[in-house]
């Protein structure tokens, strides 16, 4: 079984594939990985340690369709039962590349999909639902990125909540020991986020409402996590709002989960989401959570029980919902204890159980399983 992927980056269906490498019955189901992008390799060493050899397809744009040729290359040396795309854009190309091999070698083919299809490129979303009939299996993080697909294709796919590994979370807090290499006070108020550096994950939206804070007096320091494409955009917009010394970028962290550990609070304030990772890591921290109420994230969460949820790009009801907190203890410990009480719901040994059903009887039936 090979899975597909546009790049090995820190990034939520990235983390979910080690976790779920992690998890699976690793003698009855042989894994590998096959992704297009040379400079997003920072998970391939985590997959390695883990048995599960990487191959990259070695193209600087994915756009660069010689990848394609090298993936029939590799699935004709190298035959597996099943190929699984994580991504949209290589999973629309991987299927007619499937197509084109001999049926004594074609794998069957499962997708996941990881996002809302809105969130998509316009020609991405045009090749995905043009092509996903051709899947064996599909899969969807969350019934709402299930809901943005065409009817015909919601109809076929199924939801899959992913997970992640609850031990591994609850082995890395650290609180004593970020705060003390952070230079946090004990008695500082701290929020956190963990989110790549892109358009999607609004970081204008969550500079505004600390900006509101500032305003306010509202003594709150916030940690963010992640790297990306826009890391200067949003470093420039953090500046211009003169928030350096109350908002900490500390870019991209291999123990963002440790660092999370440290806070009192977490923050998401994402335009639009599947059903983010860092989402399920602080629920299992036992993290009081704000987020904005977009893609999966109501299903993860509920509102006034173990989170406050607030509209998309409402930077005055992200910074009420976070002052609210802070200032009432009591209700902010009642959330982190509902939200550590509910994490279970994420465990990446569900979504492997679920996962080898599918592919076992893939490979021993000529019919979908039910």
């Amino acid at each position: 079984m090979r899975w597909l992927v546009k790049g090995l980056g820190p990034g939520g269906a990235e983390l979910l594939l080690v976790a779920a490498a992690g998890a699976h019955d690793r003698d009855s189901i042989d894994l590998s990985c096959a992704y297009l992008l040379p400079w997003k390799k920072q998970l391939a060493p985590d997959l390695k340690a883990l048995g599960v050899p990487t191959t990259c397809l070695d193209v600087r744009n994915e756009r660069d369709l010689r990848w394609a040729v090298r993936l029939r290359k590799l699935l004709s040396d190298n035959p597996v039962d099943i190929l699984h795309a994580h991504s949209p854009y290589p999973a629309g190309i991987a299927r007619l590349v499937v197509r084109s091999l001999p049926a004594r070698i074609r794998p069957r083919l499962v997708y996941t999909l990881h996002n809302t299809t809105t969130s998509f490129a316009a020609a991405t979303r045009v090749l995905n639902n043009w092509t996903m009939h051709l899947d064996d299996i599909d899969l969807a993080v969350s019934d709402e990125v299930r809901t943005t697909l065409p009817r015909s294709l919601a109809a076929r796919t199924e939801v899959l909540v992913h997970g992640i590994d609850l031990n591994a979370v609850q082995t890395q807090r650290d609180r004593a020991g970020v705060r003390a290499e952070l230079g946090i006070g004990p008695d500082e108020m701290v929020f956190g986020t963990v989110a790549n550096l892109r358009a999607q994950k609004d970081y204008p939206n969550l500079f505004a409402a600390a900006r509101l804070l500032k305003d306010r007096d509202v003594a709150i320091r916030f940690i963010t996590v992640g790297q990306g494409p826009m890391d200067a955009e949003i470093r420039s917009e953090r500046e211009r709002l003169d928030l350096v010394e109350s908002v900490e970028m500390l870019g991209e962290r291999r123990d963002a989960v440790r660092v999370m550990s440290a806070c009192d609070g977490f923050v998401l304030a994402s335009s639009n989401e599947g059903l983010p990772v860092a989402l399920m890591e602080a629920m299992a921290l036992g993290l009081p959570i704000v987020a904005t109420d977009v893609g999966g994230v109501s299903e993860a969460l509920t509102d006034g029980k173990n989170a406050v949820l607030v509209p998309p790009k409402d930077p005055v009801a992200l910074a009420d919902a976070i002052a609210a907190l802070a200032s009432d203890p009591a209700r902010s410990k009642r959330m982190a204890t509902a939200a550590a009480a509910e994490s279970g719901r994420f465990d990446i040994s569900r979504t492997v159980s679920r996962l080898e059903y599918i592919y076992r009887s893939l490979i021993l039936t000529d019919e979908s399983p039910q």
